[in-house]
């Protein structure tokens, strides 16, 4: 079984900027063609888990009250648009509490694999994705032994190709475009 493991904001949603956060479904606007974009991998045989670093929780930014309403009002318009989500883990920690879940660690994506795994799933690594919108999220899935694609629709810009720590096995426009990549491979 593929997967594809998604981060959120850049990749899902429109991504906040550097210094603000996702605090309420209110701010939360889907990019555009992601609907599609993930019902294409589910339509292709792609199990979509999503993590994600939401340090905001704990910095007191917004409540995990009102993660969980964000998430809910995003998994119901996805499945509205007929794309299933298998999982959703996040990271709520600040970078300082040194957790084994905040991405670029690779702790969400462990938890989500042993969950496959009990669930009497198989999960491929080596033909699995992350797609993300920053070299950490590249860091993470190298890290899992997953394809890395880095796009561009959210934090990181391709002229910033000089500063990455790690590279990316592809990098695409948007999620649209990464999910050409990966369909074609």
């Amino acid at each position: 079984m593929r997967v594809i493991f998604l981060d959120r904001d850049g990749v899902i949603n429109k991504y906040p900027g550097d210094a603000d956060y996702i605090k309420s479904w209110s701010e939360f606007k889907f990019l555009p063609g992601v609907k599609l974009s993930l019902k294409r991998l589910n339509d292709s045989g792609f199990k979509i888990i999503i993590i994600s670093n939401q340090a905001g929780v704990s910095k007191g930014i917004y409540s995990q009250e009102a993660l969980n309403l964000i998430t809910q009002n995003m998994l119901q318009e996805l499945n509205d648009a007929k794309v299933g989500i298998t999982a959703i883990h996040y990271c709520t920690h600040l970078q300082e509490d040194n957790c084994s879940c905040r991405k670029p660690k690779t702790g969400l994506i462990d938890m989500a694999v042993a969950k496959l795994k009990n669930a009497g799933l198989n999960p491929q690594l080596s033909q699995s994705y992350f797609i993300g919108d920053t070299i950490r999220d590249v860091e993470a899935g190298k890290a899992a032994g997953l394809k890395t694609i880095l796009i561009f629709s959210g934090k990181e810009k391709p002229d910033n190709k000089d500063k990455w720590a790690t590279l990316p096995d592809y990098t695409a426009d948007d999620l649209a475009a990464a999910v050409d990549l990966i369909l074609i491979s």
